[in-house]
């Protein structure tokens, strides 16, 4: 028998407003419209409309906004740890003339359909800082969830209630994406009474079967394997190939044991409060059991080195409110092989002096990366040779060199020097992007807004991700002024680069006086007549980059200086 959902009632928008759609489609023909972000906002929406974000049938408003970033809880007092929000910039807020009352249609950013109708309940300016220091722990922008509320969320948040024309089209793996109500109709079909539910955004190998049949067998159970095909880390192994992954692994389950369905959701990596919300939704989706890991859904380390979170300070905290989540939680057993007896067993439960063998996700990543071997002990041949195919050796991978600076500084110079010396050597296609907008080179001397350069900037990022994922050497050297871009290019890079997702950041820190004396097109001499508005260096501030890869100057080194020195930079990373 599945879950009661959280709440009380599944929120399943779809089906509640079935009967209304097609007015509601009408409706939303005449109305303004906000195209949702892909990362984020659309995985939100369709989890709030088919409900796996029950008990919440729209975006926050103020009031549930500041109770849950406070305390965990809903303004009537439910228990749900994540805000979920729907961030606008103050331009779209005028250009809309958005207030309470207003009714907009919130489209796919992917087809542009129009996907549910927000009746708007207020507009709010939300602390992001607080917001930072309370859900994840710390203003730090190591954090990736941090970095994104820094870089990507805009000024204010909508609140309101929405109305579900259609749920999200989907053209990858559509047998194995379920909503929450389909899940529990297969749940029941099955007679499948309890549910251990295992969250990963990983690869799973030998010691992860073993793990979640363990848990099932012990409780009488049987297995949801729930994976997460949303926003998950920056340099995550990509959907396709982990789903690729999941779908050769359940062939080695106990027949009838396990199922797969796939999960659209936005992690946040919030460790505690993401674990509490991941019982939620695997509770709204039917499971009676949901694996907590160790250091769940943790982002690694931040800016001092450190853990973000204490490695139990997930499951403490989904045991702190065990009676109101009503989902019973399996903690995470460390898993060892035992090479004497051919199996896996918990590391505490052990014999002292008894050989074990383990394999971290360092080295194996270093055993694909160099073609080194993979024992069949850690994992099986079917899921290596899926990982093998989608992550060739380093020398094999793309990457992305991203020059910025000054107009006039030479990124324009080292781009071209690079993309010969890349030709010469050969092994890969070489692409070069020059200039601020990728569909043209002659850029430099059009008057830019802030939020064209940044979709200026994001048109680059798609393009250089792209060609990274089937392995060219991308070099791009707009100058994108703005620290805020930068990050938001190599965000894109690593997260849709695949096996390519290896950017580098090259400052060319030319002094201004030099880039203006050398100017021999006179494009300084037009900023600073006037007839070129908001040119960078002139009457628009650059930004220096924080946490360049290499910092240059042709001041004070030469053009064939700086290339080798990037070619270097390469090859201490493997990928020359």
């Amino acid at each position: 028998m599945a879950n009661v959902p959280h709440g009380g009632v599944l929120k399943d928008l779809v089906a509640r407003d079935s009967q209304i759609s097609s007015r509601l489609r009408d409706e939303a023909a005449e109305l303004p419209d906000i195209v949702l972000t892909e990362v984020r906002q659309l995985c939100d929406l369709e989890l709030i409309t088919n409900g796996g974000f029950s008990p919440l049938e729209g975006f926050m408003n103020e009031k549930d906004y500041k109770s849950v970033v406070d305390d965990l809880r809903l303004a009537d007092g439910t228990l749900f740890p994540m805000p979920i929000t729907l961030d606008v910039s103050k331009g779209t807020l005028d250009e809309l003339k958005i207030a309470a009352g207003s009714r907009l249609v919130l489209r796919d950013p992917r087809d542009d359909e129009a996907l549910s109708i927000l009746t708007v309940e207020d507009v709010y300016r939300p602390n992001l800082v607080k917001e930072a220091e309370k859900v994840f722990g710390a203003d730090d922008p190591a954090h990736p969830s941090v970095a994104y509320l820094r870089n990507r969320v805009q000024d204010f948040y909508i609140g309101g209630t929405v109305q579900a024309i259609q749920a999200p089209n989907h053209f990858d793996y559509v047998a194995l994406r379920y909503t929450p109500a389909e899940l529990r109709s297969q749940f029941k079909k099955l007679a499948w009474r309890k549910v251990v539910a295992f969250q990963t955004r990983n690869p799973m190998h030998r010691a992860h079967r073993e793990l979640t049949v363990r848990a099932a067998r012990q409780r009488q159970a049987n297995v949801l394997i729930h994976p997460v095909v949303g926003l998950t880390k920056p340099g995550d192994v990509d959907h396709y190939t982990r789903v690729r992954v999941y779908e050769a692994i359940m062939a080695k389950y106990p027949n009838g044991m396990g199922h797969l369905a796939l999960l659209p959701l936005a992690m946040r990596m919030a460790g505690p409060r993401e674990a509490v919300w991941h019982a939620i939704i695997r509770k709204n989706f039917g499971a009676t059991h949901f694996i907590v890991g160790r250091d769940h859904a943790g982002p690694g380390k931040n800016s001092e080195g450190k853990d973000f979170y204490g490695p139990y300070d997930a499951q403490d905290l989904v045991t702190k409110y065990h009676e109101e989540l009503e989902i019973e939680m399996v903690p995470f057993q460390q898993m060892t092989y035992l090479p004497s007896t051919d199996e896996y067993q918990p590391v505490d439960e052990v014999p002292k002096g008894v050989q074990t063998l383990d394999i971290s996700g360092t080295e194996l990543r270093r055993r694909l990366r160099t073609g080194a071997s993979i024992p069949d002990w850690f994992s099986y041949d079917a899921v290596v040779k899926t990982l093998r195919e989608s992550y060739p050796p380093r020398d094999k991978q793309g990457f992305v060199i991203f020059l910025t600076g000054l107009y006039n500084s030479g990124k324009d110079t080292i781009a071209k020097a690079l993309q010969v010396t890349f030709n010469q050597q050969g092994g890969r296609s070489v692409s070069l992007l020059l200039g601020e907008n990728v569909r043209d080179e002659s850029s430099i001397d059009k008057s830019y807004t802030l939020e064209e350069q940044r979709e200026n900037a994001q048109r680059i990022a798609f393009v250089s991700a792209e060609l990274a994922r089937a392995g060219a050497a991308v070099i791009a050297a707009p100058v994108a002024p703005l620290e805020s871009t930068r990050q938001s290019v190599k965000d894109t890079v690593l997260h849709s680069g695949g096996a390519g997702g290896n950017f580098f950041l090259i400052h060319v820190a030319t002094p201004l006086e030099h880039c203006e004396k050398t100017d021999r097109r006179g494009i300084y001499a037009r900023a600073r007549k006037g007839d070129i508005k908001g040119f960078v260096g002139v009457d628009a501030t650059y930004e220096k980059p924080e946490r360049a890869d290499l910092v240059v100057d042709v001041t004070t080194q030469s053009i064939p200086g700086i290339v080798h020195s990037i070619v270097l930079l390469l090859e201490a990373s493997s990928l020359l």
